[in-house]
């Protein structure tokens, strides 16, 4: 599937250079092969740290014997948010919910190259069975709090690290798969993708592409409200978006367009949705800014067709 999709994205136009960001689903031989064949670079995070590789003097050992062996290059602090408890996935432990903390994480780089797999697709075996090299990010988080689970990365990447400013750069672009994550969720939970009865793909393809935009829209929404809620919310939202919110919802009566910031708009569009607004409830859900979203689009558009008949 993700080779799939690298195909699909194709490869960059001259003078644009791209890097396929990926999780632990990622980590295999044939995903980098196609990577490679789109002229494109990868960032991907480990997922079996006993894998054999090859050192650079030709051994061949467990990657997490390798990664013990490798000097330091630096270290940085890491901002965590806090998160409630978190059901357990395939074999994993549920995970206890943890306060928000500052993280001191350790980085160390190296080179290694990844052995042809012994177990080929019929993709593969059109191949000639070479390693491929790359370098190797690990960035694991020290003297963490007992009861937390201590911040490890193991990062693949195709992109030359050879200083701790080179490791830099390709956590910040891992970094950016919470974004993604959050924008999946804006899509799958919010916006529902998921529960659309479709019956053909062709039919999945376009309802995702319409509402993927919308997700887009929601996530910068929810951006703009976390990060600078005192900001006009005319900055980011149309001028008649907030106005017909405001008649909409009978307690603002005392609130004008020009005066709503875009973090009262944010919690106002989720109460419009079911979001109650408590002190306890903490931030707005994706459903309910979805459910107040589609409730607000659907009287604004229904004040548009209004003016067309008068």
């Amino acid at each position: 599937l993700w080779g799939q999709v690298i195909d699909q994205v194709g490869r960059p136009e001259e003078g644009v250079h791209w890097v396929h960001v990926m999780d632990r689903g990622a980590d295999n031989f044939e995903v980098y092969c196609h990577c490679r064949e789109q002229h494109s670079d990868w960032v991907v995070r480990v997922t079996q740290k006993a894998r054999n590789i090859i050192v650079p003097d030709g051994r061949t050992m467990p990657l997490n014997k390798y990664l013990e062996s490798l000097p330091l290059a630096g270290t940085y602090e890491l901002q965590l948010r806090a998160h409630g408890a978190q059901p357990a996935r395939g074999h994993s432990k549920k995970r206890a919910a943890q306060p928000a903390r500052t993280a001191k994480v350790e980085v160390r780089i190296g080179r290694l190259q990844m052995p042809f797999p012994e177990h080929k697709s019929p993709y593969l075996k059109r191949m000639s069975p070479s390693p491929i090299a790359m370098w190797v990010v690990y960035a694991v988080e020290v003297d963490a709090p007992k009861d937390a689970e201590p911040v490890e990365w193991i990062l693949l990447t195709s992109l030359p690290v050879e200083t701790f400013d080179d490791a830099w750069l390709v956590l910040g672009y891992y970094e950016k798969r919470w974004l993604i994550e959050e924008w999946h969720k804006a899509l799958k939970t919010g916006c529902r993708l998921e529960c659309r009865q479709l019956k053909s793909k062709e039919g999945l393809e376009r309802i995702t592409g319409l509402l993927s935009v919308v997700a887009v829209r929601l996530l910068q929404l929810k951006s703009a409200a976390r990060t600078n809620p005192d900001r006009p919310a005319g900055q980011v939202v149309p001028l008649h978006w907030i106005k017909m919110l405001i008649a909409a919802r009978k307690r603002l009566k005392n609130t004008t367009a020009t005066t709503m910031t875009i973090g009262a708009f944010y919690r106002e569009l989720a109460k419009l949705g079911g979001f109650l607004g408590r002190k306890s409830d903490g931030e707005p859900g994706w459903i309910t800014i979805w459910r107040g979203w589609q409730k607000l689009y659907m009287l604004v558009r229904g004040a548009e067709l209004a003016e067309k008949i008068k």
